[in-house]
């Protein structure tokens, strides 16, 4: 709980960023881009290059990239077809490589989209020519860009057909108080959806239930904590529950009626001023800001021990 509060905590502070914005559309369809760990005569280096090949891949065609391992997924696997020593001086070694890329959902271990690419590299050893054929992929081709696009449209009707489920599931886990939960499954659903209107004002339901939630519990935390000590030690606890309610919450009004019951007591010694919006935030925006960061907070806790992506060779 202390970690989604600082989640809370920190969607709150950078609600200023948003005072100049309209409210968010919503994100495109995301994947995680994975890499296996290559093994030699691929250098270590080859695993981080591929990786930010597929990142510019995604970025080139319009989809977000996550920072975590998720439901869908790029990646890449690599096989050597030819090698050839060219005299020199200096000598030096060709190659030609061949790299299968997949789009794929992990859950259901379904393959949405495959392109296979040839390139060629050339290097004084055998790890520099397969780097420098990593290097010449073209991501442009048109291989490559149907793929992406058959790809991105299998996640988006995934999507289609399973919004409806998803937002039944989050209602049933707000009302078992796994508010996390639930607002992972709503930031889950891109623009491109037919349905991502009704997630985001789902969305926005559930992050209210979620903070009054927070605020009736704080609020309670906090008066036992001012009645057990009324002076600045019992006046910093106060304020630590205090600190955690948000100015969207219904009971609000009673927690700053409680400050400023503890502030005529306690005076300059209580340094504490509770959360109030900032002129000028679009706080339409901020709110879906804050639930969505709440719901990527989740699902980078849920990332699988082990990633066996065997199913794709099927």
């Amino acid at each position: 709980m202390k970690k989604i509060f600082s989640i809370l905590l920190a969607a709150a502070l950078s609600m200023t960023l948003f005072a100049q914005q309209q409210p968010e559309k919503g994100s495109s369809v995301a994947m995680a881009v994975y890499v296996e760990d290559m093994i030699e005569p691929f250098p270590a280096a080859a695993k981080a290059q591929m990786t930010n090949k597929l990142n510019r891949l995604l970025t080139q065609n319009g989809i977000a990239s996550m920072d975590y391992f998720g439901q869908f997924f790029i990646t890449v696997q690599q096989v050597p077809l030819t090698k050839d020593v060219l005299p020199g001086p200096p000598m030096q070694i060709a190659t030609s490589m061949e790299f299968t890329f997949y789009i794929a959902d992990y859950y259901n271990q379904i393959v949405f989209s495959t392109a296979t690419v040839t390139s060629k590299g050339v290097g004084t050893t055998e790890p520099k020519c397969y780097m420098d054929a990593i290097k010449h992929i073209n991501l442009n081709s048109k291989e490559l860009q149907a793929f992406v696009k058959q790809g991105k449209a299998k996640i988006i009707d995934y999507y289609n057909s399973q919004a409806d489920n998803m937002m039944l599931r989050a209602r049933t886990l707000a009302k078992q108080k796994k508010f996390d939960e639930a607002l992972f499954l709503m930031q889950s659903i891109p623009s491109e959806c037919n349905k991502y209107e009704q997630a985001i004002a789902l969305g926005n339901e559930i992050y209210q239930q979620y903070v009054d939630y927070l605020c009736d519990r704080n609020l309670a935390l906090a008066r036992t904590a001012w009645v057990s000590d009324q002076n600045a030690i019992g006046a910093a606890a106060a304020g630590e529950y205090l600190a955690q309610i948000y100015p969207e919450a219904k009971c609000y009004g009673d927690a700053m009626t409680l400050y400023k019951e503890i502030k005529g007591k306690v005076l300059d010694d209580w340094k504490f001023e509770m959360k109030k919006y900032q002129d000028g935030v679009n706080l339409e925006a901020a709110r879906i800001n804050a639930w969505k960061e709440v719901g990527v907070a989740y699902g980078k806790g849920q990332q699988p021990v082990t990633t066996n992506i065997g199913f794709l060779g099927r």
